[in-house]
């Protein structure tokens, strides 16, 4: 299948999802702010964005200026016409800066602007812009996604603490809790403590023309890395890995997919370990085509909340070797075992060479199995549903919140 024809049986999965995600929800307004539009969050917000449009609602995004580049350029223009409330950008940093202030006035400006009922923050960045925004005219309620971001930073650092005290107190601005993974949810009830919100668990959810299977391609890779290029990643630990198994006499060629603020120091790295003529690397591109492009993908995070690229790999019966951290056991389910411990390179390399060695047909129904198991729990249609489910129940909240108590009659 082409990249254009997916992209269509995407959308039509997204449509025919609508009808069971609208949940009884009269029409809203909402706004979903965020940082970066790049990576998982930003596909997270699309599919929520046609969901939502698809179901009658009015749907606008709120996100950074200069991040993304034309890759999210070309996104957002495809998305357009599901956006009644449109695109606004502007600029966003990643850590707190003055210039926030600026941002929230003009969050707080533009939701006032179209009546927003709802603010739906995703990220650390995008969930302080949502629940902070001073709104005049109208009173939204204020939904948030973390997905991961602060919540993995390292328990008892300064960061850490500094920002869970933030999510602790922003938790009372904080109409609905909409966690991506039980892993995250965790993290906030031991480190921020117990919201006392409207909260729920969404699962990111995937579309039914990603179930279907992969045309490998003539020549391909032994190994795949797609994702962002920074060593919290993993990546470090991936090359260590690829370094003992060729010193085992494994002639194995490995492409890395994707950008971020290490990619110079790793491919300098890359070139320092010998590995220049084994690795290669290239700007992000469909994780479809990459994936028939490679023998087994690797996946050696040290943090993780519910990644897309694991979905989208088991959903496609694609071998893959995973480390176990974050939300990636709720995805690999009763297949959790299989998964491996982070900062290990020993463990990924015997991992991948289990992977590469097993026999075919047993490969093949082993990865069949992991995709029917995605395929029952990461539904796109039960994702938009649960999201609307969240509104709806903050909504009635608020409403009752609001109605005057009445006065027992005298007898």
């Amino acid at each position: 299948m082409s990249a254009s024809a997916l992209e269509a049986a995407v959308s039509g999965s997204v449509l025919q999802a609508a009808g069971a995600a609208s949940g009884g929800l009269p029409p809203q307004r909402i706004l979903h702010v965020f940082r970066a539009p790049v990576g998982g969050l930003f596909r997270h917000v699309v599919d929520l964005a046609r969901l939502q449009a698809a179901a009658g609602h009015a749907v606008g995004l709120v996100c950074d200026a200069s991040t993304g580049g034309e890759r999210a350029a070309q996104a957002l223009a495809d998305l357009a016409p599901c956006l009644a409330l449109g695109v606004t950008r502007m600029p966003m940093r990643r850590n707190p800066h003055p210039s926030d202030l600026m941002a929230l006035r003009a969050i707080a400006r533009r939701a006032a602007e179209v009546g927003a009922d709802v603010l739906h923050g995703h990220g650390a960045k995008g969930g302080v812009y949502a629940r902070l925004a001073p709104v005049r005219g109208c009173a939204p309620i204020r939904a948030y996604t973390p997905h991961g971001g602060s919540y993995n930073y390292k328990p008892g650092t300064l960061r850490h603490r500094v920002y869970m005290g933030i999510e602790r107190g922003l938790a009372l601005r904080t109409d609905v809790f909409l966690f991506e993974s039980e892993y995250v949810a965790g993290r906030h009830r031991a480190y921020a403590g117990d919201p006392r919100r409207i909260t729920r668990i969404v699962h990111n959810g995937i579309g039914e023309a990603e179930f279907d299977p992969i045309v490998p391609a003539e020549d391909r890779y032994d190994l795949l890395y797609i994702g962002e290029l920074r060593d919290a990643k993993g990546v470090p630990f991936l090359l260590d890995a690829l370094l003992r198994l060729r010193a085992e006499g494994r002639a194995l060629r490995l492409l890395m997919v994707g950008s971020g603020p290490d990619a110079n120091v790793l491919a300098e790295r890359v070139v320092a370990m010998g590995l220049g003529d084994a690795v290669a690397f290239e700007p992000p591109q469909s994780i479809r085509a990459v994936l028939a492009r490679g023998r087994v993908m690797v996946v050696p995070s040290l943090a993780e909340s519910l990644p897309y690229v694991v979905l989208e790999a088991a959903a496609a019966r694609h071998p893959l070797v995973a480390t176990n951290v974050g939300g990636i056991p709720e995805i690999f389910g009763p297949a959790a075992g299989q998964l491996v411990p982070p900062r290990d390179g020993q463990a990924l390399a015997a991992a991948i060479a289990r992977v590469l060695d097993e026999e075919p047909e047993a490969c093949r129904l082993r990865f069949e199995g992991l995709a029917a198991s995605v395929k029952a729990r990461f539904s796109m249609t039960r994702m938009g549903s649960d999201v609307l489910s969240g509104y709806a129940s903050a909504l009635r909240a608020r409403a009752g919140a609001a109605r005057p108590a009445i006065a027992p009659t005298a007898p």
